[in-house]
């Protein structure tokens, strides 16, 4: 075991220090190069490079008190504004921006059980969702005091909106759906689920953390969407990651509420101690200004038209992995993707033991269960590496049918 780093004595030299932080990396996947199906989305060199920039300039800006900021306070607004009308929310909608999809869930959860609490005095909360919610909507509940109620979803691995209806209490809070949910990159019906909230009187959840920068623009190109934000009657709040398919650097998401009134619930002060008023809208207090403004400048670098391209080209490689692994012997395609999210089986292979194969050829992806599978979320930075990647999948597929391997599972988290 090696011994515990110790602060050293003497400082480093920065070229010295930035060269050690090279090597570190070296074993890392090399996302930029699209060789990473998870984790990681690359717009290109030149978006890469603006929200580097954004980000360093404003790094050290603190969004915990905006007073003193008012550029953060300027530049979230604006953000907010501007998924507000992308998700149809219309001049009512409000909301925060947060560190990532995970805080966004949190803050969803944690609405919810206030305003349970506030407006009809649920004591023990509950969270009815499809076993195909994203496993963050479990952290809230074990942080919040809120009771998961996980729901079957159908054949078709979408919400199920009448089995859900029968596990609706007098303690219910929330409902949920996702557009699209992660496993299998279908999109819930979310029409049938808000109706359900609607009609038991609890909020209704999107998680868009995959979807919300995508769905409006494919809706746009023509492709069929199925109605899932604000327009829907019962949807009360939406989540959207803007570091996945916004393409701005990592700790930008967003939470939208359909009015102000419901965002209050989100919120948080107090003045019980010798320091005054403080007050915050999401877990974190300090908060540095540097997602905040690389999302502002790559959604104002890229507009409607550079997100219509990006989108396009993720679609039409996600159409394409999918349509070359149909034709691949013995692999099986979970779902047909309804956006750029995709996972696949095999019937004569271990797709864990696939994805050692993979990884030993520079790919990476995520590994779910169950059923054991591969999950690709394929984004702009694949249309030009498609044709290897699907090379690659056939010889692995091959290497480990003709050796019986087993592979590791693996894991969406880790801890450190």
């Amino acid at each position: 075991m090696l011994p515990p780093m110790r602060l050293p004595e003497r400082g480093r030299a920065t070229g010295e220090v930035l060269e050690a932080l090279e090597d570190l990396r070296a074993g890392d996947v090399d996302w930029r190069s699209g060789r990473a199906f998870t984790l990681a989305y690359n717009a290109g060199p030149e978006v890469l490079e603006l929200a580097r920039e954004a980000y360093g300039r404003f790094s050290s800006e603190n969004a915990l008190n905006v007073d003193a900021f008012p550029s953060l306070r300027k530049l979230q607004a604006d953000v907010i504004g501007m998924l507000a009308e992308l998700l149809h929310g219309g001049p009512e909608a409000a909301g925060f921006m947060t560190t990532g999809g995970t805080e966004s869930l949190l803050m969803a959860v944690l609405a919810a059980r206030e305003r349970g609490r506030a407006e009809r005095g649920v004591t023990a909360p509950e969270v009815v969702l499809p076993t195909s919610a994203h496993a963050a909507f479990e952290k809230a509940a074990h942080y919040f005091g809120v009771r998961s109620v996980r729901v079957p979803v159908r054949d078709d691995w979408r919400a199920d909106a009448e089995a859900m209806a029968a596990a609706v209490s007098p303690n219910t809070v929330l409902l949920v759906a996702s557009a699209p949910q992660y496993p299998q990159g279908v999109i819930d019906p979310v029409s049938a689920v808000a109706a359900v909230a609607e009609q038991a009187g609890v909020p209704c959840h999107v998680d868009a953390c995959m979807g919300g920068m995508t769905l409006p623009f494919l809706e746009r190109l023509g492709e069929p969407v199925p109605a899932w934000d604000f327009r829907v009657p019962g949807v009360s709040s939406i989540s959207v990651d803007l570091h996945k398919y916004g393409y701005t650097a990592k700790g930008a998401s967003v939470i939208l509420h359909r009015t102000k009134a419901l965002r209050r619930f989100q919120t948080f002060q107090t003045d019980n101690w010798l320091g005054g008023l403080y007050a915050s809208s999401g877990v974190l207090g300090t908060k540095s200004g540097g997602a905040i403004a690389a999302a502002w400048a790559v959604l104002h670098h890229l507009g409607e038209e550079g997100y219509l391209r990006l989108v396009r080209s993720a679609r039409e490689t996600c159409l394409k992995i999918a349509a070359a692994i149909r034709a691949l012997p013995g692999a099986v395609l979970l779902a047909e993707p309804d956006a750029t999210l995709l996972a696949f089986r095999f019937e004569d292979a271990d797709p864990f033991a696939v994805g050692d194969a993979l990884r030993k050829r520079g790919w990476y992806l995520d590994r779910q269960a169950p059923p054991p599978s591969l999950h690709a979320t394929v984004n702009a930075v694949h249309a030009g590496v498609a044709d290897a990647f699907l090379r690659d999948l056939a010889a692995a597929a091959g290497e480990v049918r003709d050796a019986a391997a087993r592979g590791e599972r693996g894991a969406y988290g880790t801890l450190e």
